[in-house]
């Protein structure tokens, strides 16, 4: 309390390291966070107009704002480093990516004070989206992802900044290809990841783009979309087809295995059928020994 105190009185934002802020993220519902760096002009350019709607933040969320030198987080929400500034609600991070405006800010924060990207599974993904009958739900934009893929993580910050900045036009969403989304992903051919496909009006668009960036990811559904393939939007496989391929693709992502065991059973018939002429070969002899002796 001390420390709050003399900070708000200094005019700076209250100081953390890496595991105080883990910590906040844990227990508090809305963070403020500036990843910054020392000698950054930026940086206290940011830090100045936080400072101006402090108590604006405070009386309307009762939010923390805080700042973190030097942070080994920050490359985790934003792949341009520091100066970034960070809004967590409820420990979901959304990067904020507009100008340095302090009514702009208030009013990002404010208005998205609940994480906006919806969590979809193969169980409710039909039933949601609609996509196969171009219905009522709108048009979808959506993230293929995997709790082990390394850039996936990378994007949580981004596709919650990219969810507020487009949720009044669609809906953003995400799915697990590896777990609760694996029919899903390979109704749609999803191979690699991370992937973005926009469902719009029974046609679905693949955003192939290396750019991972907010500007790029969110002028995809809006313009740039009309640069990319149509693809017509399949309906959901019977159960038998997609039995078969997902024996295809456990084929596929466990080929070392599959050929491991391949060559041992090939070793096996090889040196069985060896054994097998080894031995008609042995019982000739002896039958012809055995004429002879007669």
């Amino acid at each position: 309390m001390i420390v709050s105190f003399l900070s708000v009185c200094s005019g700076s934002l209250e100081e953390m390291n890496d595991d105080d802020l883990l910590n906040l993220i844990r227990t508090e519902n809305y963070i403020s966070v500036l990843f910054t760096k020392k000698n950054c002009e930026e940086c206290n350019k940011i830090e100045n107009v936080l400072h101006q709607i402090r108590e604006d933040l405070v009386d309307s969320l009762n939010a923390w704002i805080v700042k973190v030198y030097n942070s080994q987080l920050v490359r985790i929400y934003s792949s341009s480093k520091e100066p970034a500034l960070v809004f967590f609600r409820h420990g979901i991070p959304l990067l904020y990516d507009g100008e340095i405006d302090d009514e702009l800010i208030l009013h990002t924060f404010t208005e998205n004070k609940e994480p906006c990207v919806r969590e979809l599974n193969d169980e409710n993904f039909e039933h949601l989206t609609q996509v196969s009958t171009g219905a009522t739900t709108g048009d979808w934009f959506i993230l293929f992802y995997s709790t082990d893929c390394i850039e996936c993580q990378y994007l949580q910050a981004k596709w919650e900044a990219i969810c507020a900045k487009l949720k009044t036009r669609l809906n953003v969403a995400r799915i697990n290809k590896q777990t609760v989304g694996k029919v899903t992903a390979r109704r749609f051919n999803v191979n690699t990841l991370p992937s973005f496909i926009l469902f719009k009006q029974g046609k679905m668009y693949r955003y192939n783009l290396l750019k991972y960036n907010i500007a790029s990811l969110s002028d995809f559904p809006v313009e740039t979309y009309l640069k990319a393939r149509v693809e017509i939007v399949e309906p959901p496989k019977a159960p038998l087809e997609n039995l078969f391929l997902g024996i295809l693709e456990f084929i596929r992502e466990c080929s070392f295995f599959i050929k491991l065991t391949t060559i041992i059973i090939t070793v096996f018939i090889v040196i069985s059928v060896a054994y097998k002429i080894n031995s008609k070969k042995d019982k000739t002899k002896i039958s012809q020994k055995r004429s002879k002796t007669k």
